[in-house]
């Protein structure tokens, strides 16, 4: 974590900035990382408490899944090119975690709920998403740290969402203080917030950037797809299912820093490379868990890769593959899945993102 935070701040002269200064850069820029890591854990949570408690026992409750998945994920690609142009990414998530607490006030009204719960969680993820590749510079940690936690708000969100109990009060609470935190982290250490850069999406040769993002928006497509029809017999157990979404979440912090360590090329042949085999063998669990964990490695080298191939839009770029995660589930949630019985189809699909990825990142030069 701490490599992720110093490119700002290494003076232009051949000197190295004084070790005190050094150290409270890091130290500003995993404050942010954590607060922000937090509050997303926080907003998928109460995201998802809210669809499954309120929303999932609607009558059109398929119709608003779907309209909460698009606001949610379709919608983070105009609000990136308005985050972009406006440059107030803490103002962003902040909203958005208000607007998230503000869709409990709709509870017995699910289209107006699903709207707003949707937008607000679309507004957090580009303030936050846009502000942590901001300090990323040439690391992609930050952004596997930032996204991991809310894999864990959304498993535990559904859980909690689908049982007992009284739930929402703390839920408002927990987010009103997730918006002093990132007040507070904003305004305490202002300047370690980089500004974002002027807008353009007309940076470079554009044949090649299209080329470039349609690789990695067709690698995050078959990712979307792949894990939402992923369903071993064993998930459903207590154990095995958090197992997991452990694998999940901890293969996307690791792919960040192992792609820091040892280059982006390299751990997606690593990961991929080994997780399609895997997926041979489904009836295993360990094995399974082990090709979850490291499919999902590559999450933050494909959204560090988008942004550097769009530098003058990272909040565009970021919106761009949330897009690519919307079009994975829309298949999946009319019914198009990948039967039990094939495992080699997951393998293949493997072995596709793979290829894509690779020849993507060789495009960009990363």
């Amino acid at each position: 974590m701490l490599r992720i935070a110093i490119n700002d701040d290494i003076r232009t002269d051949g000197e190295s900035s004084p070790p005190s200064v050094y150290t409270c850069a890091i130290h500003k820029h995993l404050y942010m990382v954590a607060v922000y890591s937090i509050a997303h854990f926080l907003v998928d949570f109460a995201s998802a408490f809210l669809m499954f408690r309120a929303i999932a026992q609607a009558p059109d409750w398929y119709l608003y899944v779907m309209l909460y998945n698009f606001c949610a994920f379709a919608m983070q690609m105009p609000l990136g090119i308005l985050a972009d142009e406006l440059n107030r990414n803490s103002l962003f998530a902040t909203v958005g975690c208000i607007l998230v607490g503000v869709a409990y006030g709709f509870w017995h009204i699910p289209l107006a709920g699903v709207i707003v719960v949707g937008i607000g969680n679309a507004m957090f993820h580009i303030g936050g998403g846009v502000d942590i590749l901001n300090i990323s510079e040439k690391k992609s940690a930050a952004l596997g740290v930032f996204v991991s936690p809310g894999t864990f708000g959304i498993y535990f969100g559904t859980i909690f969402g689908r049982g007992g109990g009284a739930f929402a009060i703390p839920i408002l609470l927990a987010l009103f203080v997730a918006v002093g935190l990132i007040l507070a982290i904003q305004r305490v250490h202002r300047g370690a917030y980089a500004s974002n850069a002027s807008f353009s999406l007309v940076i470079g040769v554009i044949h090649k950037m299209l080329f470039i993002g349609i690789c990695l928006f067709s690698v995050v497509c078959l990712r979307s797809f792949v894990g939402l029809t992923l369903n071993f017999p064993w998930r459903i157990t207590e154990y095995w299912g958090l197992a997991l979404v452990c694998a999940s979440a901890f293969g996307k912090t690791a792919g960040g820093f192992v792609a820091d360590r040892f280059g982006f090329a390299k751990t997606a042949l690593f990961s991929l490379g080994i997780s399609a085999p895997l997926f041979l063998f489904p009836q295993i669990p360990l094995l399974g868990v082990a090709a979850v964990f490291l499919f999902n490695m590559t999450m933050p080298i494909t959204l560090w890769a988008m942004a550097k191939t769009f530098p003058g839009a990272k909040g565009f770029s970021f919106g761009l593959l949330t897009v690519a995660l919307f079009l994975g589930f829309v298949p999946v949630h009319l019914g198009v899945n990948i039967p039990s019985g094939m495992p080699w189809l997951f393998a293949i699909a493997t072995a596709i993102s793979l290829v894509l990825l690779l020849v993507g990142l060789r495009k960009a030069k990363l």
